[in-house]
């Protein structure tokens, strides 16, 4: 018995090496994939920073971007890679890829492609999030996409383009897509990164913003796998099926010959072991109205797991039946090795708008726990098509508040609540799938909604160690209404906008400069909301209660929901408001995007507003705290908030903490932390 029982446990032992081998981090104190690893878990075990410690971090280095472009940028949003002694990152207007020295933050060399005309007409602009690393152990190459929607390869040592990638190291991602792209004036392109694993380099699409389309006849949003040595494509995707594929009998009245979108925008996660790769895919056109496109329309909104060498559907999971609500998938699936009921499960873990975390097992796609398909309220917007259900996950718990009601609104004074509620005679409301409204003068205006709040494009993180997951949230309110467009502008019967401003006509793609969809057009900005009393306020403070930002931490072994924190200083403009003198008000978190980032003992982000500290600089702060309590443990001051997504590597003895900051009047900037010497 006792030999049968130390088979089992070496059995056991090898069961978990290898579970912790194929999702495990980021290894070797480097940092070789967007997410850290390919399952995006944005977790390393390094530990010289650590709770004690980290109040103590200095400023080990910085890079400015302004001179990577022909002016200076002011959206910073990328992550770098560390990989085999460099530092790789994309950076500045022009979305330049830089080699820098890891200890001191020097210019090792620099790849820039002009593109003219076609960069300029880019619906996706700027630095974007950053690049992709691969080697075979002999030849290393650094893979991007430029905003003109090319794929670039280059040598990882020189920076010169692979001469045997594509044409001269370049494929042309506008050709060879199964549909016919403009090659000036294309809506299609990429922020997020390429995914690279074993052979195969997966590379998404994105459009303009879809809350105000010109058209609801658009390129289509399909994925492409590519030979990461030639450049030859190896496979397509097609997010629309086309007539006799799985799917197409979705588009109801042959919809799917014409509508559009429907890619990848946010960051694709594979397991190289099972040889999937995990499609968060968005929605189609457009974000509020979809009287043009009938039916489900599969794959919008869904989860699709595919072949990484083949690129055929293994499974799938629509999350969003026939989108209404720009509730597309904008982040990373979270590869995650879970037990649950005593019994190891392969799992995936996507984080969501709707401030829900769905898991499934990502072999299967079946649901680790049940969800229901439940009755939504049908709307009464003229020609739209209401899907008569939706999904709702029975476990975890939402982790951010899913739908609006009159108990949400702020009550820090009887008189701000009293305002709030009268505020919101003029609005409809409602649970989450609460259908947007035509807006009219009489009433309502719009719908108070908070569909665009949740997680957007930074995503979660997850430790192999202890099976949590850390997401943050924003629960601020946003508007969604809905008015025909004006003469000349669209072709669609309704886009976004209320009858007393007209249509939004923003024509972006997405956030200011094109970084994501979550605050684009149809509704009011989610972190303007929640900081600066931006979209709607009370005297200037936002319509909804605190906390305006969060991070939750989620035990994935049971479903459950371990600590919630608010994240980040109160606003200047709240903690400054005369209404609010002498009153004692808990710190508020801040609404926007914040990554997380977990070490050996710590989870670390970074505060997504600026504020006044402490000291009475202007700044933002990075936060530590401890990830099995939530507790504070450290913070060190920022000049500018965090614009992408923090990451750590050591290098000759000595862990860094990096990452870009950017916002208001300061320009993109790399910002290396270490301890003193």
């Amino acid at each position: 018995m006792r030999s049968i029982s130390l088979t089992v446990l070496a059995g056991l032992l090898l069961a978990m090496a290898a579970s912790l081998g194929a999702q495990g981090g980021a290894k070797n104190g480097e940092w070789r994939s967007y997410g850290g690893d390919t399952g995006s878990t944005r977790y390393s075990a390094l530990d010289q920073i650590n709770a004690a410690n980290f109040g103590k971090l200095e400023v080990a280095w910085r890079f400015k971007t302004d001179s990577l472009g022909p002016r200076p940028e002011y959206q910073y949003e990328g992550t770098p890679l560390f990989a085999n002694g460099i530092l790789y990152a994309t950076a500045g207007s022009r979305r330049a890829v830089v080699a820098l020295d890891p200890a001191t933050g020097e210019q090792l060399w620099m790849h820039s492609e002009r593109e003219g005309p076609r960069g300029a007409a880019a619906p996706r602009q700027l630095s974007g999030r950053g690049l992709a690393y691969w080697t075979d152990g002999r030849d290393e190459r650094i893979l991007y996409v430029t905003p003109g929607y090319r794929l670039v390869a280059l040598d990882a040592k020189t920076g010169a383009l692979a001469a045997d990638f594509g044409v001269n190291g370049i494929v042309d991602l506008k050709l060879d897509d199964d549909q016919s792209i403009d090659p000036l004036n294309g809506d299609i392109g990429l922020h997020a990164t390429p995914m690279v694993a074993r052979n195969v380099v997966i590379v998404g699409a994105a459009g303009k913003t879809g809350a105000n389309p010109r058209s609801f006849q658009n390129v289509k949003g399909y994925v492409r796998g590519f030979d990461v040595k030639t450049g030859r494509r190896l496979w397509i995707f097609h997010t629309i099926p086309q007539q006799g594929e799985f799917g197409n009998e979705t588009w109801e009245k042959e919809s799917w010959v014409y509508t559009g979108n429907t890619g990848v925008w946010g960051q694709i996660s594979i397991d190289e072991e099972l040889g999937l790769a995990y499609l968060p895919v968005e929605m189609p056109t457009g974000d509020y109205y979809g009287g043009h496109r009938p039916g489900n329309g599969l794959f919008g909104e869904s989860l699709v797991a595919v072949d990484l060498q083949t690129g055929k559907r293994k499974w799938h999971y629509q999350l969003v039946h026939h989108g209404i609500w720009d509730m597309d998938i904008p982040c990373a699936p979270i590869l995650a090795d879970i037990t649950v009921n005593g019994r190891m499960v392969k799992a995936v873990a996507q984080p969501t708008k709707q401030g829900v975390l769905y898991v499934f097992d990502r072999v299967t796609g079946q649901p680790i726990w049940p969800i229901e398909e439940k009755p939504v309220p049908k709307g009464d917007v003229p020609g739209e098509w209401y899907a008569p259900t939706q999904p709702f996950p029975t476990k975890p718990p939402p982790y951010e508040r899913t739908g609006v009601s009159l108990d949400d609104f702020i009550d820090f004074t009887p008189e701000l609540h009293a305002e709030a509620m009268e505020l919101a005679k003029k609005y409809a409301m409602g649970p989450m799938f609460t259908p947007p409204v035509v807006s009219r003068i009489e009433g309502p205006l719009a719908l108070l909604t908070r569909a665009l709040a949740g997680t957007n494009w930074k995503g979660g993180s997850y430790d192999p160690e202890t099976h949590i997951a850390y997401v943050y949230s924003t629960g601020a309110i946003g508007t969604m209404g809905l008015v025909p467009p004006p003469a000349g502008f669209s072709d669609m019967r309704y886009i976004s906008g209320n009858a007393i401003a007209g249509a939004r006509l923003t024509g972006g793609s997405g956030s200011s400069a094109g970084g994501g969809r979550s605050v684009a057009g149809g509704a009011a900005p989610a972190a303007a909301e929640a900081d600066a009393g931006g979209g709607l306020s009370i005297r200037g403070l936002p319509l909804g209660k605190p906390p305006y930002g969060r991070i939750s931490a989620i035990d994935l072994d049971r479903g459950e929901i371990k600590w919630q924190v608010a994240h980040g200083e109160t606003p200047d403009n709240v903690k400054e408001h005369p209404a609010l003198k002498g009153l004692n008000i808990p710190r508020t978190g801040q609404g926007g995007m914040a990554a997380t980032l977990v070490t050996k003992t710590l989870l670390i982000s970074g505060e997504p507003r600026p504020t006044t500290t402490s000291t009475g600089r202007r700044g933002a702060m990075l936060r530590a705290y401890d990830k099995a309590t939530g507790k504070d443990v450290g913070a060190v001051y920022m000049p500018a908030p965090e614009g992408g997504a923090p990451m750590t590597y050591m290098h000759n003895g000595k862990q860094y903490i990096v990452l870009a900051v950017s916002g208001g009047a300061y320009s993109g900037e790399l910002l290396a932390f270490k301890l003193p010497d």
